[in-house]
């Protein structure tokens, strides 16, 4: 297996590991089911193999995906990296509990989907990382902002961000607040943020969590042409972060697009993921790219990644693939 390696994430003191423990499957509502106790399995090795940062979030399985991890992280807490996020509420007594942004100051520290229900469900009296989940352009950023200042400075937080934000949004807001991350979709099929923002970022010292390093399952090597979701897979609906990658029409042409990536990848001896995940890697502004793993193997052959290197030539032959992909838009997600 290939040793780990480790980037800043963007001009922070805070170092951690390329490829990160992307939680949102494990609570269990949003990917169909999960077996908790492969996902324990994976955890163990993905800390046995110097996969430091995790990263999850209130809203994935309202709540329930930060509790899991809380409990697998007993008595590692020090040996971890621990990113969780804040700004999207639901009322806890509705059926079903649709989720709404909602940055205000009641919000992000006391609602279901605060700072203080995050420290309980993850067991831990700080954060490493505590970032604003998506823009809400109904407050004023300077309250939230000051919201991440204040619990930086009782201790309850050791760094802070934001993910999903803009451009002209991360003009106001750095300005506001120390932010070290902007996490955003950024894969081989999601090229949005890196034409509009990475410059901005790289010039503000921010760096990039990448989320749906593996195109939201696209890029996983093992969909098929037979592949269904279950209804209750938000994938099924065909849409990407506004990118319809997966609507029956798209998805089979995406999936041509695949094949040709595989034989690419079979040439140079990887797997497809160990393609795509080094591919997010070879842009160092991304300080660690997420990966929802399921199983301690799929921990395994990620890591791979690692090991694989590019020519110009490998990158040039990449983009004339992916210039059949389908479905893909300029707008980024708002």
């Amino acid at each position: 297996m290939e040793s780990m390696r480790y980037r800043r994430m963007g001009n922070s003191d805070l170092v951690v590991s390329e490829i990160g423990y992307g939680c949102w499957p494990m609570g269990g509502e949003d990917f169909g089911a999960i077996d908790d106790a492969e996902t324990a399995r994976a955890v163990d090795r993905a800390i046995d193999s110097g996969v430091t940062l995790f990263d999850t979030a209130p809203a994935y399985s309202h709540g329930r995906a930060e509790e899991v991890l809380g409990n697998l992280l007993v008595g590692r807490r020090g040996n971890v990296i621990i990113v969780t996020k804040c700004g999207l509420h639901w009322d806890t007594d509705a059926d079903p509990r649709p989720l709404r942004r909602d940055s205000s100051r009641a919000s992000v520290l006391d609602g279901p989907g605060g700072l203080h229900a995050s420290l309980r469900r993850l067991r831990t009296d700080y954060l490493d990382l505590w970032l604003v989940h998506w823009p809400d352009v109904s407050q004023p950023f300077d309250d939230v902002m000051a919201v991440l200042i204040e619990a930086k400075a009782t201790g309850k937080v050791r760094h802070v961000g934001v993910s999903n934000f803009r451009p002209d949004q991360i003009a106001t807001v750095s300005s506001l607040a120390p932010l070290v991350a902007n996490q955003v979709g950024y894969n081989l099929f999601d090229r949005r943020w890196e034409q509009h923002s990475f410059a901005d970022l790289r010039q503000r010292g921010i760096g990039v969590m990448a989320y749906g390093s593996l195109a939201h399952g696209l890029l996983s090597g093992t969909w098929t042409r037979e592949t269904t979701l279950l209804s209750s897979d938000w994938r099924s609906r065909g849409m990407a972060f506004r990118q319809p990658l997966l609507t029956p029409e798209n998805l089979r042409a995406n999936l041509d697009v695949v094949d040709r990536l595989k034989a690419v990848a079979s040439r140079m001896g990887a797997s497809l993921p160990q393609l795509a995940l080094a591919w997010v890697l070879r842009e160092p502004i991304v300080s660690t790219a997420l990966v929802g793993f399921r199983r301690p193997e799929e921990v395994d052959e990620n890591l791979g990644a690692l090991r694989v290197a590019f020519t110009g030539a490998d990158l040039d032959e990449i983009d004339t693939i992916m210039a059949g992909a389908s479905g893909q838009v300029d707008e980024l997600p708002a």
